[in-house]
């Protein structure tokens, strides 16, 4: 079964807290935490003191997307303030390997996340050592936008290249997921998809994320 990820980037940031029980309530497998710090992205949000603050709202596990240059200065923040799945942008750090290795020795699961233009093939050395891919498919920095359709072709390679390798990888994919979509998408070869507008541009959020549990 396809895991859920939303993601609170279009949540009311004045009561995430309240937002985060909705998802709770509504059978989320995971909350997924959009870090921007305006710089790798056009965007600013939070960092790891408000991740540490909401830790203690629930126990579901956190998935936190580093859309920040050099991550590798802030993995031990994030790490002790709560994450279970960091990711880092392949573009967005010279040692990659490296910076995974970081993150696999706080325990943690390591994902790596590829903008919508950057090849597969830039995984080709890396696949070994991690545990999520995370294909983007919209530009990161802003929600609410449409889904990219050659990013289908993508996530179907890299489940191909998953499958024919016997890898234990899971491949998420963020961004233009709606209702009408993401059953289709979740087709491609997904493990995990995160929504976020599609979720929080409802009236009842409880009720919207175990519509999406329900595909």
């Amino acid at each position: 079964m396809t895991m859920l990820s939303p993601s609170i980037l279009s949540a009311d940031f004045g009561s995430l807290q309240e937002e985060i029980l909705k998802l709770e309530r509504g059978g989320a497998d995971f909350i997924h935490l959009d870090v921007m710090d305006g710089i790798f992205v056009p965007n600013i949000t939070f960092g790891a003191p408000v991740i540490k603050k909401l830790r203690n709202t629930t126990k579901v596990p956190f998935d936190v997307h580093l859309m920040i240059d050099r991550p590798e200065r802030y993995i031990k923040d994030f790490a002790e303030a709560g994450a279970d799945i960091i990711t880092i942008h392949e573009e967005a750090t010279t040692h990659l390997h490296r910076t995974i290795e970081e993150i696999k020795s706080y325990g943690l699961k390591a994902g790596v996340a590829l903008n919508p233009s950057t090849s597969l093939d830039s995984l080709e050395y890396i696949l070994d050592y991690i545990d999520l891919v995370l294909i983007m498919t919209v530009n990161p920095g802003f929600g609410g936008q449409s889904f990219i359709r050659s990013m289908e072709r993508k996530i179907k390679r890299m489940r191909q290249i998953i499958d024919d390798r016997k890898l234990n990888i899971l491949i998420e994919a963020d961004g233009g997921s709606k209702l009408d979509n993401a059953k289709e998408i979740i087709d491609y070869g997904l493990d995990m998809i995160v929504v976020g507008s599609g979720i929080f541009e409802a009236k009842d959020v409880i009720e919207r994320t175990k519509m999406f549990k329900e595909l």
